[in-house]
């Protein structure tokens, strides 16, 4: 595996051009998002989106924290840290929405829902996209989420995997009223704790994701963190991989702090708003998109406005991880190969796609939707996973032919 892929970088490939140049990037974000404030104080939503993208953009590329490669590496090597990332992401956001939710509504057996929780209906289109978004992952070799800080890091394949996620998103949003009138429209919305009460979703949840540990733990053959994360304060934080079960852990309290005050987690937002104009522009997408506006998730609803608050989320995450890696000396920029033109535009169309007909990611539908307690993020990633899997044999297959 790469120095890139691995995170372990040697003290000595850090250069001083790429420090200063990270500082750099670094003091002009904090500027920006203090000027953005203006007399807020930064707590409007799109100082905060931006505060909390630049955390989360640098703590992604910090931790290596990719669904698709976290479930390969256990796939293919038997290592586990990425896959219990995860799994630590999940049980912290679970535990702080559930602080959430406490205060905001008491009573989850109304049968209401939280305020903007990503709490999605659960139908054959759920199971379609998320299959399609895991074809798409093991087809670009990354999430949404990980090819946007890759993308800080010089990736070649990213820009071209965020070209065809834009181009994957229209042609979502062209299917979108038929698969809406046809399966969206009637299915059930679940959400756990208005079934099992708060104490009864959150233990299930735990303790699923505490058997899936305990699973992963007995299969684990073994993690060696790099170096540097055993050195010095500072290049523990700046240079060396933080363990899978740290990352998971600053996903899952960015998670809430985002829903706190701003919006549940997501990515895809802006991008499928990008893919909705395009669309319309070229008349394919309708004008009309049936009860999108009455949906949760990561849904992109049109707006004149040219910053957005996940424009900016996103916007902050690649300037982060731009800094991160330049810090680290990981920004390794190279020419595309052809494959990898091919492999980003494939697998990209098939994330967005994916990610338009169930409203959201890895990040919007999978953590923010199982955080808040809906069935639709745990239908979601077995999906996903059902469709890394059959994706992964294939191209094995072809590539022993």
């Amino acid at each position: 595996m790469s120095q890139t892929s691995s995170g372990a970088t040697p003290p000595a490939a850090t250069g001083r051009a790429g420090i200063i140049a990270g500082i750099a990037l670094f003091l002009a974000l904090a500027f920006f998002a203090h000027r953005l404030a203006g007399d807020g104080a930064g707590t409007d939503p799109l100082t905060t989106s931006l505060v909390l993208g630049a955390f989360f953009g640098f703590v992604l590329q910090r931790s290596r924290f990719c669904f698709f490669c976290a479930i390969r590496d256990f796939l293919e090597e038997r290592k586990a840290d990425g896959v219990l990332g995860i799994v630590t992401a999940l049980a912290t956001g679970l535990l702080g929405y559930a602080v959430v939710f406490g205060a905001w509504l008491p009573d989850p057996a109304t049968g209401r829902l939280p305020p903007d929780a990503f709490i999605g209906p659960v139908s054959i289109v759920l199971v379609a996209g998320a299959f399609a978004f895991g074809a798409g992952m093991s087809v670009s070799g990354s999430c949404v989420s990980a090819h946007l800080y890759r993308l800080g890091e010089g990736s070649p394949t990213a820009p071209f995997a965020l070209v065809g996620i834009v181009l994957g998103f229209a042609a979502g949003y062209a299917s979108w009223n038929t698969l809406y009138s046809s399966f969206v429209a009637d299915a059930p919305v679940i959400w756990l704790p208005n079934h099992l009460g708060y104490a009864g979703s959150l233990a299930v949840s735990l303790g699923v994701l505490g058997a899936l540990a305990l699973w992963l733990l007995k299969r684990d053959r073994g993690y060696a963190p790099s170096p540097a994360t055993t050195a010095r304060p500072l290049r523990a934080v700046f240079t060396g991989r933080w363990p899978g079960w740290l990352g998971g852990a600053a996903v899952g309290a960015i998670g809430t702090a985002a829903y706190l005050r701003v919006a549940p987690l997501g990515v895809t937002a802006d991008l499928g708003e990008r893919g909705r104009q395009l669309g319309a522009y070229l008349g394919f997408v309708p004008e009309r998109l049936s009860g999108l506006d009455r949906l949760r998730g990561c849904a992109a609803i049109a707006q004149d406005a040219l910053m957005t608050p996940n424009g900016l989320f996103v916007a902050g995450m690649v300037v982060a991880a731009l800094a991160g890696s330049l810090i680290a000396g990981q920004f390794r920029p190279s020419v595309p190969t052809g494959g990898q033109v091919l492999r980003g535009l494939g697998g990209g169309f098939l994330l967005g796609w994916g990610a338009m007909v169930v409203l959201g990611c890895t990040v919007g539908t999978l953590l923010s939707g199982i955080m808040a307690g809906a069935a639709s993020g745990w239908v979601f990633a077995l999906a996903m996973l059902a469709g890394i899997m059959v994706t992964q044999r294939i191209k094995r297959a072809f590539a022993g032919a």
